[in-house]
């Protein structure tokens, strides 16, 4: 950084060389810490010391209550804020009274220069209390003592389930196990990790006293968020479950659970079960919300400051650093005009507009009127869309999967022949002239599941790892019934091979059967089950009595094959770094 005005831009040597006593005579006086204050103080005279810094927008998960079904726009790289462009602010924030920086994403961990921010940020300012990050924590196990090392002071986990298939169900991805050891690593390590879970209503509020279990002899503090809106999760009330809701079920099976005093800018309401390692918290930012004592401050990966996370409007800081005039007094005089318009209190649920604001503020710079801020809300498509039709010229496009990860994708299709009793007299004893219809018609489905993208032109050649087709006679019901479960490893899905599947099984029935009758009906060709992509689908109330593969929901797997509670880890005593002494610790 160049050195300019009073020094906030030195360079970090020049920092760490500056003796004690001009550190002592670097802090502020009375005078000058009013006007330190006034920078971060907004109208209501909430003082802002805490600062939260997203590095990334991108994720190593595709967590469906944050990815939309039909993905997020992603900022171009010269958009986003470089690493000295994040330390400069860092340092610009800090000397203005911020003590308290919490590093975001995205996922802060796919950043390769993670460890070198933190070491930066805390070399280069000696006021800062604290630098934490807020993880999925996949890659704790491989990063979290490097860093430690560098200096971090906090680590949050975002964890939604403690059940292995539920996590892959929600995050489209595995990795549970990863996740668990990296919460143990963090305990072994002296950390007090704060797990993150965000509560929905049918979905994973059945394991509230099983994270409530995860306390028992883990020192964590497990905290339930209350399911908010954001740009394109589809957020609705039947989803939440509010903070009452949550305690309600607590005391019912822990009747001892006790609150805990709060900190002043607590955004949790604190909890535990007496003689309980760990303890728990509720962040009701929906039902109780803690707008009167907020201290927070954001900073988007494309560097742009918002002042309140359900608020509309941002300000580019990005834009300001950018600028050829940019001086140490206009940035601080954006930060003080975007402070300073903050609300008194979020309205809840944030109006979902997309367009943009104006925010050029009072005062006469020309930073403020490079351009208008962009809502948090940008502009995206809520409605169901035709992904096989370019939306510039109509035509019909075969969907470029170039980019989409690989994954093993299975869907299960179903269809049924109504082909009457004589037909299904004949079916039984072997009878029709054309041969044995059950075999026939199952082998006709898996060559028709192999030729799929020669019948339906937009559809991709996949390679086939497996296809089973079952064929069943049901008497009573003078029905047959098809049912085929398709598996690929590749970067689309399989639900077109296995209903193709079913089609020409169904119709190789009828033309089995059509000389003994016209009467023969097909229906209830559908879809039954689809993973592997980043839209997962189970269709819920399915039966198949003559079926014997597994149709079962989710839901219904999930509950059968997980225990309620992982076992704690053992306390591992190998190094984490190859030749280097590595010590747990116990807190």
């Amino acid at each position: 950084f160049s050195h300019t005005g009073s020094g906030f831009f030195a360079s970090p040597a020049s920092q760490q060389n500056k003796s004690n006593s001009e550190r002592e005579r670097s802090q502020p006086t009375t005078a000058a810490a009013a006007a330190t204050a006034s920078t971060l103080s907004d109208s209501f005279g909430r003082f802002h010391s805490y600062l939260r810094i997203s590095l990334t927008e991108r994720c190593n998960l595709r967590c469906k209550y944050c990815m939309p079904a039909d993905g997020v726009q992603l900022t171009q790289k010269q958009q986003l804020l470089t690493s000295a462009e994040v330390l400069q602010l860092a340092s610009l924030f800090v000397a203005e009274g911020v003590r308290k920086i919490r590093l975001t994403g995205g996922e802060p961990t796919v950043r390769k220069d993670l460890t070198e921010i933190v070491a930066q940020l805390k070399a280069t300012n000696p006021l800062l209390e604290s630098v934490g990050i807020t993880t999925n924590g996949l890659m704790l196990t491989r990063q979290l003592v490097g860093l430690q090392r560098a200096g971090l002071d906090a680590l949050n986990v975002s964890l939604d389930t403690l059940r292995a298939a539920r996590y892959e169900q929600i995050t489209r991805r595995k990795g549970w196990d990863r996740v668990m050891a990296g919460i143990d690593l963090a305990i072994q390590l002296g950390y007090r990790p704060k797990v993150n879970c965000v509560l929905m209503k049918g979905f994973n509020e059945d394991e509230i006293c099983d994270f409530v279990e995860l306390t028992r002899d883990r020192n964590v503090d497990v905290r339930f968020i209350e399911y908010m809106p954001f740009t394109g999760n589809r957020w609705d009330t039947d989803k939440m479950v509010p903070y009452r809701a949550m305690l309600e079920t607590i005391r019912a099976r822990y009747p001892t659970f006790e609150a805990l005093p709060n900190g002043p800018h607590d955004t949790s309401k604190a909890y535990r079960v007496p003689g309980y390692r760990g303890q728990m918290g509720f962040i009701t930012s929906m039902t109780e919300h803690f707008c009167g004592s907020c201290n927070r401050l954001r900073i988007t990966a494309d560097g742009n400051l918002k002042v309140c996370l359900f608020g509309n409007t941002e300000v580019s800081l990005r834009d300001a650093l950018r600028s050829p005039g940019c001086s140490e007094d206009d940035l601080r005089c954006l930060i003080s005009a975007a402070v300073k318009r903050k609300k008194k209190q979020h309205a809840g649920a944030p109006a979902r507009s997309t367009t943009t604001t104006n925010t050029s503020y009072a005062q006469t710079t020309t930073l403020f009127q490079r351009r208008p801020a962009l809502q948090l809300q940008q502009p995206h498509r809520h409605y169901a869309s035709l992904s096989h039709v370019d939306v510039h010229t109509g035509r019909a496009t075969m969907v470029d999967v170039d980019d989409k990860l690989s994954t093993k994708r299975i869907a299960k299709a179903q269809a049924t022949v109504y082909v009457g009793p004589t037909i299904a007299a004949l079916i039984e004893n072997n009878e029709l002239k054309k041969g044995d219809v059950l075999s026939i018609s199952q082998m006709a489905a898996i060559v028709a599941a192999k030729k799929t993208s020669d019948l339906i032109p937009l559809c991709h050649n996949i390679p086939l790892s497996s296809i089973k087709v079952e064929t069943n006679l049901n008497s009573s019901t003078h029905e047959v019934h098809i049912l085929a479960k398709v598996k690929c490893d590749g970067k689309t899905g399989v639900e077109m091979e296995a209903l193709t599947a079913v089609s020409i099984a169904a119709l190789t029935v009828y033309d089995m059967c059509k000389a003994v009758s016209h009467e023969i009906l097909i229906k209830n060709i559908m879809l039954v089950e689809k993973t592997g992509g980043k839209s997962e689908f189970y269709r819920k109330q399915f039966s198949h009595d003559a079926s014997t593969l597994e149709t079962r929901t989710m839901e219904e797997r999930t509950t059968e094959r997980m225990p309620p509670v992982p076992p704690t880890r053992p306390y591992r005593t190998d190094p984490i770094v190859t030749n280097e002494q590595f010590v747990p610790m116990y807190i």
